[in-house]
């Protein structure tokens, strides 16, 4: 009998072992983020892809990548999201997508964020519901 492979951890154990892993205002940026996105929306669900966390309602919401200069939260659906904020920072050349980068330092309006997390969300049911209906 092969030994089978041990079950990979729950994404949110992945994410927060993620986070407790990076030692410097990174990590705290991380975990700032991830607990504004939970609190933006309910039904938000975290995820683990491509080696870095996600969280998603519907959809993709955005992705959490950790760089050496910058934690980057990438919104898939982005271009076609409301930003009053002036959050979107990254990725504006693209014609879906849209990035905000957050440095060491950045001040992060949250309620606004929390808005295009909320945004990033409906838009993701609507199309669930366009795809039923």
């Amino acid at each position: 009998m092969t030994p089978q492979p041990p079950t990979p951890p729950h994404a949110p154990a992945l994410i927060s072992e993620k986070i407790a892993g990076l030692n410097d205002w990174r990590g705290e940026t991380l975990a700032r983020v991830r607990a504004l996105i939970l609190a933006a929306a309910p039904g938000i669900q975290e995820e683990w892809k491509w080696d870095t966390p996600v969280w998603s309602c519907g959809g993709i919401v955005c992705t959490g990548e950790v760089y050496k200069a910058a934690v980057k939260l990438t919104f898939p659906q982005g271009a076609a999201l409301p930003d009053p904020g002036g959050l979107f920072n990254a990725s504006l050349e693209s014609k879906v997508r849209r990035a905000i980068d957050l440095r060491e330092g950045t001040a992060l309006d949250e309620p606004a964020f929390q808005a295009l997390v909320r945004a990033a969300a409906a838009l993701n049911e609507e199309k669930r519901a366009s795809k039923k209906g």
